[in-house]
C-alpha cells in the first residue's frame, strides 16, 4: 500500500479496535470510555514499525496508522495543526522555555543517585484528570513555570479540548483547574496553564543530543493513577521510529522519532518526564509496546525528545499552534529496496526544488539512516522548519530546504 503524502492523518480504526499481539503501541494515559479515569485504548501495531522484531512493509494494517501528509506533503497536507480550548497562547514564557537547553555533553556521564534524582524532579511532576463529554482518564504532566504552565501529549488531553476539564494534581496533592493553551496532534504535545497557582517548582530541561545508548534515565508520571511514581532503566535506542495512535481515540495518529526506554512505563505515564541521572529533562513518556489488549510495560517505552518537545512547547504556549517541518512528497515501501521510495512529489515543494523525482529512493536524511517509509517521517519530523537538509538518494545526494506547514 502507498504512503501518499506520508505526514497527515488518514484513515482510522474505529475506537475500541485493536489489541490482541498485533497491539504493540498503547498511548499511556489516553482516556477512553470504559470508566472514570480507568480505561486505555490500544491502537494497532503499525505495519512498518521501525525497531519490533517483525518489520512489514506494504500492505497491511496501515489503514489505521497513515499519518502521511503533514510530515513531508508540504503545503498541501491539511488537517493536522493545533485546537484550541479556553484562549489561545499568552504571548512569551517566564519559565524555563525562555532558556535555551545545555549544550550537548558528549560525555553524558551519570552524577546523582535514583534518589537524588527523585527527590528533585518529584515536585515538578503533575498528575491530570480530565473528563471529556463521553470519556474521562488521567495522565500525567510537568511543569515548566512556577506559574503553572504544564507540558503533556494531546492525547491525554484532547477529549476535554470541546467541554470537558482538566484537573492537575500537584506532589504536595493540592489540585486546580487547568485551561488548555495549545495542541498539537501532529507532535502529540499540548500544553496547559493550571489557574491560581504560584512558586511551583519547574522542571530542568536537559538536551537529548546528549543521550547515548546504555545511559541510565528516570521516568516519572502516573501510571494506571498511581500519582508520583518513578521507574528507571537505560535508554534503549535512539531516533526510533513509531508510528502510533490513529485508533486510540486520538483525533490521528502520530509519527514519534523516539528515545526508547526499558524504564517501566504503563498506561497514566503519558505526558510524563524522562530525565537523565542529573534531574534533566530529556524525553516527554509518549508510547510503550505491549502484546496484548490491556498489557502494561514490557520494557519497550517510548519518549518525545525533549530537543523536538521545547520547540514545539515554546509555539503552543506563544500562539496556541505549532508549525512542523515537510519535505513535499508521498512515499511508499518497496520489498526490492532498502529505503523509502518517492510515488509522488509535490509541485513546487522543497522536495521538487532541490531535484527529488518521482522514484527515487531515500536511504538517509541528514544523520539518519531511512529504511521505511515511517523512517523518513520521523527524520523530517526531527528537523526545523527551514533548515537544510543533506537527503542521499539511492544513486545521488542533495540537499534540501525543508518546507513548513502549520495548523
Amino acid at each position: 500500500m502507498a504512503n501518499n503524502d506520508p505526514g497527515d492523518p488518514g484513515q482510522r480504526m474505529p475506537e475500541g479496535t485493536g489489541g490482541g499481539p498485533t497491539s504493540p503501541y498503547p498511548f499511556p494515559g489516553h482516556p477512553t470510555g470504559a470508566g472514570p479515569y480507568g480505561g486505555y485504548a490500544s491502537p494497532q501495531m503499525p505495519t512498518i514499525p521501525a525497531g519490533p522484531p517483525q518489520r512489514r512493509r506494504g500492505t497491511g494494517t496501515l489503514v489505521a496508522l497513515t499519518l502521511l501528509a503533514a510530515v513531508l506533503g508540504g503545503g498541501v497536507g491539511g488537517g493536522v495543526g493545533y485546537s484550541l480550548a479556553d484562549r489561545g497562547g499568552s504571548g512569551g514564557s517566564t519559565g524555563v522555555l525562555s532558556r535555551p537547553l545545555p549544550p550537548v555533553d558528549e560525555a553524558a556521564t551519570p552524577v546523582g543517585s535514583v534518589e537524588v534524582v527523585a527527590q528533585k524532579v518529584l515536585p515538578s511532576v503533575v498528575q491530570l484528570r480530565v473528563a471529556g463529554q463521553r470519556t474521562a482518564g488521567e495522565g500525567s504532566g510537568m511543569l515548566l513555570s512556577s506559574d503553572g504552565l504544564i507540558l503533556t501529549n494531546n492525547h491525554v488531553v484532547e477529549s476535554a479540548a470541546n467541554g470537558g476539564s482538566v484537573v492537575a494534581v500537584f506532589q504536595d496533592g493540592i489540585t486546580a483547574q487547568a485551561r488548555i493553551v495549545g495542541r498539537d496532534p501532529s507532535s502529540d504535545l499540548a500544553v496547559l496553564r493550571a489557574r491560581n497557582v504560584s512558586e511551583l517548582v519547574p522542571v530542568e530541561l536537559g538536551n537529548s543530543d546528549s543521550l547515548r545508548v546504555g545511559q541510565q534515565v528516570v521516568a516519572f508520571g502516573s501510571p494506571l493513577g498511581l500519582g508520583g511514581t518513578v521507574t528507571t532503566g537505560i535508554v534503549s535506542a535512539l531516533d526510533r521510529a513509531v508510528s502510533v495512535g490513529g485508533e486510540s481515540g486520538a483525533s490521528e495518529a502520530t509519527v514519534l522519532n523516539a528515545v526508547q526506554t526499558d524504564a517501566a512505563i504503563n498506561p497514566g505515564n503519558s505526558g510524563g518526564p524522562l530525565v537523565d541521572m542529573q534531574g534533566r529533562v530529556v524525553g516527554i513518556n509518549s508510547a510503550i509496546a505491549t502484546t496484548g489488549t490491556r498489557g502494561g510495560s514490557i520494557g519497550v517505552g517510548f519518549a518525545i525528545p525533549v530537543t523536538q518537545a521545547k520547540r514545539i512547547a515554546e509555539e503552543l504556549e506563544r500562539t496556541g499552534k505549532a508549525s512542523r517541518a515537510v519535505l513535499g512528497v508521498g512515499v511508499t515501501d518497496d520489498p526490492s529496496a532498502t529505503g523509502a521510495r518517492i510515488q509522488s512529489v509535490t509541485p513546487g515543494g522543497p522536495a521538487e526544488t532541490a531535484g527529488i523525482k518521482q522514484g527515487d529512493i531515500v536511504v538517509r536524511l541528514g544523520d539518519q539512516r531511512v529504511t521505511s517509509g515511517v523512517d523518513l517521517q520521523a527524520a523530517v519530523r526531527s528537523q526545523v522548519p527551514g533548515e537544510v537538509v543533506k537527503v542521499e538518494l539511492s544513486d545521488r545526494t542533495v540537499k534540501v530546504t525543508l518546507g513548513t506547514a502549520t495548523g
